[in-house]
Order: structure tokens, then sequence, then C-alpha cells
């Protein structure tokens, strides 16, 4: 089962975070949250606490997509149930919407919107982040307790707007990256584009001004149906939650209120 984090009160929301990060992204956003849903924050299997998936199970979006079915069942999440991501949890988020799983989805910044492959410096830049957190943990946690450091060093592969967040939230970015056991597995097996045409509930889409991850070419409306709301967030990077947790928790909310109110 994948370890997972609740609070707050009233209708279930999943939170899925993206890859070599962990339930911690949203712990920025859980008291915009928290009064209003009851909020499950996952670790995918591979990063955070839960280990990676068995022996001969790929790390697929679908594969994942499975486990995270399973663990919601062992903890009595009743599908189908909303639930938002970021990145590679956006992606995870429409393949649940695709089989059915999800009621609604707000994906934040979701991987594999892509033609073909993705942006060809993003395996470079995460190359660096995951050589940087296991090889040079120490000075960089030093180094990010300057917030100018924190914004320079975290504007690319986070958020510009990283110098919100607090040293010990940095030093906890690289230690879920460092310790991220399934990284490049995952990386390799969650790269195929995404296409699901037959989604058919509420679907909420955004991307920030300021990702520099995933860029224009990775941004594929054709990819999902015509009824998907797509939205450009001024100022968000690729990983928006320490930059603007208002925001983003607005965003969810809205998301999950489409749902009941119908499209």
């Amino acid at each position: 089962m994948w370890h997972c984090v609740s609070s707050g009160s009233g209708p279930p929301l999943i939170l899925l975070h993206g890859i070599g990060m962990s339930h911690a992204v949203w712990t920025p956003v859980l008291p915009y949250l928290c009064p209003h849903r009851t909020v499950f924050a996952f670790d995918i299997a591979g990063f955070g606490a839960t280990p990676a998936l068995p022996s001969g199970t790929t790390p697929t979006v679908a594969h994942l997509v499975d486990a995270l079915a399973a663990s919601c069942r062992d903890i009595g999440i009743t599908a189908p149930v909303d639930i938002a991501g970021n990145s590679l949890g956006g992606t995870l988020a429409l393949e649940a919407a695709r089989r059915g799983f999800a009621r609604s989805v707000a994906a934040i910044s979701p991987a594999c919107l892509w033609q073909h492959a993705p942006p060809v410096h993003v395996k470079y830049v995460f190359r660096l982040a995951r050589f940087m957190a296991a090889h040079g943990r120490t000075p960089i946690k030093v180094a990010l307790r300057l917030a100018a450091l924190r914004e320079l060093l975290l504007a690319v592969p986070v958020s510009v707007g990283s110098r919100r967040m607090s040293p010990d939230d940095a030093a906890g970015v690289m230690d879920d990256l460092a310790g991220a056991v399934a990284f490049e597995e995952t990386f390799a097996h969650s790269r195929a584009p995404f296409v699901a045409h037959d989604i058919d509930v509420p679907v909420t889409v955004a991307f920030g001004s300021m990702d520099m991850i995933l860029t224009t070419s990775a941004r594929r409306r054709s990819a999902l149906p015509d009824h998907v709301r797509w939205l450009t967030m001024r100022g968000w990077g690729h990983v928006p939650m320490w930059a603007d947790p208002a925001g983003v928790a607005d965003l969810i909310i809205q998301a999950g209120a489409t749902a009941g109110a119908g499209r």
C-alpha cells in the first residue's frame, strides 16, 4: 500500500506529486484545502516513504494507477473521487479519469502531453538535480538556507518563487530527490505520450507561464477531449505549491466544484 498522509474534513480529495518528490510538496497548500476537503496525499511508488512497485512490474502510468487504485481500496476510499496531481501525478490523475476512477481532475503541469518524447532539456535538468542531491546534499542544503540561492537553484526544476519556500522544506526536496529509489526507472517508463479522448469527467489542466520544464511543445491540447478546461497561470513554474499555495488550492477546489455542477 502506498504511504498516505490524510487531514481535513469534507469530501475526499487525492493529491499526487511529481517525479522525485513526495507528499510533502502539498504541505503549503493543505491549510487552504483542509477546511473544505478530507485530503489524502500519497507518496507514489518508489518515492517518499512508498517502496517501488514489485519486481517485474515496470512503473508505467498504467501500472502506477493500478497501484493507486489498490491503495485507495485498502484505506476505504470509494471511487469516483476528486484527484489533483502535479507533473507525473497530473498524468496519473488523467489516467484515473480515463478509467472512471476520478470524479474530477485538476492536473497541474501534467507530463506526457508531448507529441513523441519529453523536451530534450528535461533529462539533463533531472540528471543534474539528482547528481546534486546525491553528491552535494550538505553544501546544497547550506546554500538553500538563503532565499536568493533557493530562488536561483530551484527556479527551473521547481518554480519561480521558490524563495518563499522555507529552508527546511527546501532541504526536504533535496532529501526526497536523493532518496527516490525509482527515479530513473520511472522516468524511463513514463515517457510515452498520453492520449485520452474518452475522458468524460470535468478536467482542469493548468500550466505555469514560467514553467521551464514542460515548455510549449509539451502542452498538446489535442491529446485530451475538447471539454477540458485549459489555464495558463501567470508566474507559476513547474511545481508552484510553495510559490502560490492559495492559488493552487483555489484551482483544485474549483476543479472539484465543477463535478458537482456538471459541465
